[in-house]
This record gives C-alpha cells, sequence and structure tokens, in this order.
C-alpha cells in the first residue's frame, strides 16, 4: 500500500456546510425559492418543475431536472409532475444540443441513498452529456476529472439557447 494521495477540494466544505445553513438540508427547494437564478445555476422555471446546473458536474452542462415539490418517492409523483418532468427533459435535450452539441447523454435518476442519490428526499433526473473521448487517463490513473467550463459561463451559453429558441 502506498501513501494516501490528497486532493485539495475547498468546494466540499461549502456543500458539507450547507446542511447546517439551511434546515431542511434541500438545495435544490432553497434554490427554487432563490430570486437570483443565475446564482443559484436555476436554468428554467416552469409550473410544476425547474431545470438547475449541478453544482459538482460530471461533465460539461451536468443538468439537474426537478419537480418544484418536495418530493422523495417515485410513487408520490401526479401524473402532471411525471409529464412535465419528461417534457423538461426533452427540452433540456433539445437546448443542449444546440448549446453543446454532445454526441450523446446519460439520464437517470438515483433512486435512495444507496442507489447513489446524494439527495435522497427530493427526487431529481441527471442529464449528462457525453462526447466521444469525454473519459480519458486522468480518472482512472489520477483520480482526477476535468471539467473544462466555468458554471458560470455554462449557465450563459444555455440561457442563451433558451432565449433564443423562445422557449
Amino acid at each position: 500500500m502506498g501513501e494516501i494521495d490528497r486532493i485539495a477540494a475547498p468546494w466540499r466544505l461549502e456543500y458539507i456546510q450547507s446542511a447546517v445553513k439551511h434546515p431542511s438540508g434541500c438545495f435544490l427547494c432553497e434554490a427554487l425559492d432563490t430570486n437570483d437564478d443565475r446564482e443559484k445555476l436555476v436554468i428554467h422555471r416552469d409550473e410544476l418543475v425547474f431545470l438547475i446546473m449541478n453544482l459538482y458536474p460530471y461533465n460539461n452542462g451536468h443538468l439537474l431536472v426537478v419537480p418544484n415539490r418536495h418530493i422523495g418517492e417515485l410513487k408520490d409523483l401526479t401524473t402532471d409532475e411525471l409529464t412535465a418532468l419528461g417534457e423538461l427533459t426533452r427540452k433540456a435535450v433539445r437546448w443542449m444540443d444546440i448549446a453543446y452539441e454532445p454526441h450523446g447523454y446519460n439520464i437517470g435518476l438515483n433512486l435512495g441513498r444507496v442507489a447513489g442519490a446524494g439527495l435522497p428526499g427530493h427526487l431529481h433526473w441527471h442529464i449528462v452529456p457525453r462526447w466521444d473521448g469525454d473519459t480519458n487517463f486522468m480518472p482512472v490513473l489520477g483520480c482526477v476529472k476535468i471539467i473544462s467550463e466555468g458554471l458560470k459561463a455554462g449557465y450563459d451559453r444555455i440561457r442563451q439557447v433558451i432565449e433564443e429558441e423562445g422557449f
């Protein structure tokens, strides 16, 4: 066994402390309640659902499609909410096609903490754009994932597409 590599990740402290700052511990509810969408990375709002950038993305343009209601169980979604989630996912993929031109997507829901849900109390679908060759030796050998675009730049890129598309 070799020595443990230590990598500085100062942003993790903010993530860990967010549950202390916000008694509900729900960053999604907090983002929905904000008046500053760009600051909280809220891309789009609808009556029942909203779209937000992932603060800790797996790839550039990683989005979350979220019901407005704080709900943790798939069975508790109304038919209207489920339909709205699907419709917003479809729109988001179209916007991402224009903004980033990815070669494909991973789209999915982690249901329950053991399934990887970092916030099991508020359902959200991940939309992760993928490109040929977007995985390389860095995650395998260096245990490091490189995100080449800042979150605010990505936010502005996607919002511009939404404004130009008119929906």
